[in-house]
């Protein structure tokens, strides 16, 4: 992993759209259905939209039905981090980006195989490299 990226709230919000400040930095979820990569299918890596980090494989992601782009599992166990989330009254599994703790979404249980798991991801906290030819 590089190394830890670091920046004051006054640079994210210079450098992030309001909707990615909200979502990455202040745990904001956009609304269902709504995102960029819901129906994005291309072959690629999805990254970080703050700090540019790879996160996820376009062959690890699928649909789900839940409104948000959801991958079975990361990139590597080296990008992303997983906190408990004790917000709404409910316990979930929050995932940051291990580069620059941007809030990205989070994980459940309710995936398919290999992993079993659900990463429900914002959109807003996602960008795309194409694979090269």
């Amino acid at each position: 992993m590089d190394e830890k990226v670091c920046k004051t709230d006054a640079q994210w919000r210079e450098e992030l759209s309001p909707e990615q400040y909200s979502v990455c930095r202040c745990s904001a979820t956009e609304a269902p259905f709504t995102g960029k990569f819901y129906h994005h299918h291309d072959v690629g890596t999805y990254t970080c939209a703050a700090c540019g980090a790879a996160l996820f494989s376009s062959s690890a992601k699928y649909e789900s039905g839940s409104g948000w782009p959801s991958y079975f599992q990361p990139l590597s166990a080296n990008a992303v981090s997983e906190h408990e989330d004790g917000a709404l009254g409910m316990r979930r599994i929050e995932v940051k980006c291990a580069q620059c703790d941007s809030h990205l979404g989070h994980v459940f249980p309710d995936g398919p195989k290999p992993t079993g798991l659900r990463y429900c991801i914002n959109s807003a906290a996602l960008g795309f490299e194409p694979a090269t030819p």
